[in-house]
């Protein structure tokens, strides 16, 4: 599965048309899920059932009519997605907070399946089918799109960010590049000191992007306040403060994309700590700091990668990876402000250092377990009438627009 992401150029008018088609979207998403909420419990609603629900509001309201039907049906499929996340979360006893569904107000997209659109014979121009008075855009990006047959495309989306529009096509076609073997391995341990440092030695420096725009965030943020509700400075500072926070997100996913691309293709095994990113944000102190690094978002890219290039990922349980002495395998429990690690059988390490050797260690004793996320991020799309496969919400390895 591929997505490629073009910036949409088009008219005012039609800017606010593809606004209204998200607006209504948002609208059926949450019809959709009172009426899940409304229905006894004996009803025991099917996803299909969402879907006929859906058909109804067309009925019922004429700018529900005026969206595509299909479009339709995928915000009906996500209300589902939330509900049935929701059950599984409860069927496994998962922890603390269950995910309930909630009903949402900051929609940003619309989707459409095989139809409702049509693609210009150039590839270079998108037209909207339905009645929403979208028309034709104007794709502008460095993606080449001719090489793969209309038929392949299986969704579309359009997409409002912080700076501009973009429309997202997802291509029903393998990503599978296998690489030479190379003979190496290593073992990563992240931290908030160097971004990891691997079996070898090497320490990758933090970049620390939040950080470093934390000023200029914090002062167009002030600005926003200083603006008089509803007026046009007051949506203009917003964007500006919105825009900064879009560029921050945009630097760490390239920065772990081709961290993690390097890694893969000049090792065979990479072993990483099977970390539970979500409860360590739970600590105040450090939960700033923790999301700035943006670990899982890293060890995605890298379970992407080592599938495409036909390599191994190894997830490794963090336990003791830390304390215990890399040679000797004694117990040397230290401080976390403790950043060396001595033992007595003369072992002098580096603390991380020597939590990536014993990563390595255990994943090659195969005390990990193989991961393979072929999509490398976070999803939401659902493919034909089944969840077939998940579709990243943004463009995987193209440069950022």
């Amino acid at each position: 599965m591929l997505v490629l992401e073009y910036k949409v150029k088009a008219k005012q008018a039609q800017y606010r048309a593809i606004d209204e088609a998200i607006k209504t979207v948002q609208f059926i998403r949450n019809k959709c899920l009172r009426y899940w909420m409304d229905a006894p419990r004996q009803a025991n609603l099917k996803r299909f059932d969402l879907n006929k629900h859906s058909t109804e509001l067309r009925n019922e309201f004429t700018f529900v009519k005026d969206l595509n039907s299909m479009a339709c049906q995928a915000s009906a499929e996500r209300t589902w997605m939330a509900i049935n996340r929701f059950y599984n979360n409860c069927k496994s006893k998962k922890p603390g907070k269950k995910g309930y569904p909630r009903f949402q107000k900051d929609n940003r997209s619309v989707e459409y399946k095989t139809s409702g659109w049509k693609l210009h014979k150039s590839k270079r121009r998108l037209t909207i089918t339905d009645n929403k008075g979208i028309g034709e855009l104007k794709l502008l990006g460095k993606w080449d799109i001719h090489t793969y047959p209309v038929k392949a495309i299986k969704r579309v989306r359009l997409i409002r960010k912080a700076d501009g529009y973009y429309c997202q096509f997802c291509l029903d076609i393998e990503c599978v590049d296998v690489q030479s073997q190379t003979g190496k391995e290593v073992g990563l341990d992240v931290g908030l000191e160097s971004f990891y440092t691997d079996s070898n030695g090497y320490q990758e420096p933090n970049p620390r992007f939040l950080r470093k725009a934390e000023s200029d965030i914090k002062q167009a943020q002030r600005r926003i306040y200083k603006k008089k509700k509803g007026s046009t400075r007051r949506c203009k500072a917003r964007a500006r403060y919105s825009r900064k926070h879009l560029r921050v997100s945009r630097q760490r996913n390239e920065h772990a994309k081709g961290l993690a691309r390097n890694l893969c293709k000049s090792n065979d095994l990479v072993a990483y700590e099977d970390l539970k990113v979500s409860n360590m944000l739970k600590n105040h102190c450090l939960a700033k700091s923790i999301a700035d690094a943006s670990w899982y978002q890293f060890r995605q890219w890298i379970e992407y990668f080592a599938d495409k290039f036909g390599k191994e990922a190894v997830a490794v349980p963090p336990q003791y990876t830390s304390s215990e002495c890399s040679q000797c395998k004694r117990v040397v429990k230290k401080s976390l402000s403790t950043r060396t690690h001595s033992c007595q059988c003369g072992c002098v390490l580096h603390r991380d250092n020597n939590a990536a050797i014993n990563i390595l260690l255990k994943a090659k004793s195969r005390g990990g377990h193989p991961r393979s996320n072929a999509k490398g991020v976070a999803t939401s799309t659902l493919l034909g009438a089944t969840l077939v496969e998940q579709v990243a919400t943004r463009n995987l390895e193209s440069p950022s627009l």
